[in-house]
């Protein structure tokens, strides 16, 4: 399945509320799987000095991820098909 990469730039936010973002990000994610959706939530880097944030999700097309973040409320500028190189 592909891997889709949501750019986010999340100025002035605090830990607590990106801890937050991703929970709920998660959450709505085994929701949605639930429902027969496939998407996966893989894991994020978040750059605090530049307030940039880049999350991976595994998912069937990026309409299911656009979904996912609109839903959950959380911004980005771009999501776009991405490649996980992290050795196996």
């Amino acid at each position: 399945m592909p891997v889709y990469m949501v750019d986010r730039e999340l100025p002035g936010i605090k830990m607590d509320q990106l801890a937050a973002a991703r929970k709920a990000a998660i959450e709505l994610n085994q929701h949605m799987a639930k429902a027969g959706k496939q998407v996966r939530y893989i894991r994020s880097a978040f750059v605090p000095g530049e307030a940039h944030c880049m999350c991976l999700f595994e998912a069937a097309n990026a309409g299911v991820v656009k979904e996912l973040n609109d839903t959950a409320k959380i911004p980005y500028k771009r999501i776009v098909e991405a490649m996980d190189l992290t050795p196996k």
